[in-house]
């Protein structure tokens, strides 16, 4: 869910898909495979599978979204994918799992009287990644020759530092974490469609990709980095409970005024987990993994048609076009003088 920074963080520049052209971006590859889950499904919620009955939705917006930005916008991509959740999170993670539960079940309630509706936009919340669904993801990425990190703990937080070495130029996020982590510039709203679904209202709306500069957000606010994270700890976050009643429009004005969380008020202080700083130093010096090589090699396009349509149900005509899409991806990409040993 990541910390729910919104109603400050300005400035946002709506850059559109134009804005990421010729671009490396190191995505969240479960933020990205959550949003597959979630929306490629059929009309009553239920997700694509293939004849084996294993989940295909995910894959279908994998390789969907991604070969057609890199044909037409020649983005480049850099997964990083979750390592084991942190100590830390565990609370947050047995909330996620019991709104999973209560979804399920009201999308079940729904599909039992005929709301295809009500199914749908319950379905949206259900989502859950197993083993299966990461080990498709990442032979998937492979076949395609998108290159793929798993961190340490949080994916976030190595998007972070491959920006900061200059191995990717954003990071393709919806979570404000990246921010706390120091991640210099994220993009959000990567879509094809241009649409969100928000299943608590049962709408979609229009998006269009919008690029957040950490420099300028610490600017606009007044703030530096370490106070970000402290106004998000009294908000709440993935690690900790944040102070009842307290929003960022109270956290912010309250660190500007006191200068930090050691200075506030003891009843505001006392609100806090005994943790907090703990929690201060994972965004502020998270593990992260040095000794990582990237390398996008030429993809296997034999094996992809047979990965997609023998082994996943594909229909031979989806599988084509993703495999025309790469094909001409990398004989261009090769064609580029300035590419010299980019690709092995």
């Amino acid at each position: 869910m990541g910390v729910q920074l919104t109603p400050i963080i300005r400035p946002i520049h709506r850059v559109g898909l134009k804005g990421v052209r010729g671009k490396t971006l190191a995505v969240d590859a479960l933020n990205a495979i959550y949003q597959f889950l979630a929306l490629i499904r059929l009309p009553g919620g239920e997700p694509f599978r293939d004849a084996r009955g294993r989940v295909t939705s995910h894959l279908i917006g994998l390789s969907t979204r991604y070969t057609r930005l890199m044909q037409e916008y020649d983005c480049r991509f850099i997964f990083v994918f979750d390592g084991p959740p942190h100590p830390l999170k565990a609370r947050e993670l047995e909330r996620r799992r019991r709104q999973r539960e209560r979804s399920l079940a009201e999308w079940r309630e729904a599909l039992r009287e005929g709301d295809l509706a009500k199914a749908f936009s319950k379905a949206v919340t259900t989502a859950r990644v197993d083993d299966y669904i990461i080990s498709s993801s990442k032979r998937l990425l492979e076949l395609m020759g998108v290159p793929f990190i798993d961190a340490p703990h949080d994916a976030e937080a190595q998007a972070a530092y491959l920006v900061e070495r200059g191995d990717a130029w954003a990071a393709n996020t919806l979570d404000w974490d990246y921010l706390l982590y120091g991640g210099a510039r994220m993009v959000r709203y990567i879509t094809l469609t241009g649409f969100e679904w928000l299943p608590s209202r049962g709408v979609a709306r229009r998006l269009s990709p919008e690029l957040v500069v950490l420099e300028e957000v610490l600017r606009s606010l007044g703030v530096t980095r370490r106070q970000l994270v402290e106004i998000a700890i009294l908000v709440g976050t993935d690690y900790n409970e944040g102070v009842r009643g307290i929003g960022p429009r109270r956290a912010l004005k309250l660190i500007k005024a006191y200068g930090s969380i050691e200075r506030l008020p003891r009843h505001i202080r006392e609100e806090l987990p005994d943790n907090w700083r703990a929690v201060e130093e994972v965004f502020m010096n998270p593990p992260v993994r040095r000794d990582y090589k990237i390398v996008f090699r030429d993809p296997d396009l034999e094996g992809l048609y047979s990965f997609l349509v023998e082994e996943h149900s594909f229909s031979p005509r989806r599988a084509r076009l993703v495999v025309e899409r790469l094909e001409k991806v990398y004989r261009r990409w090769r064609s580029q003088s300035d590419l010299s040993g980019f690709l092995e």
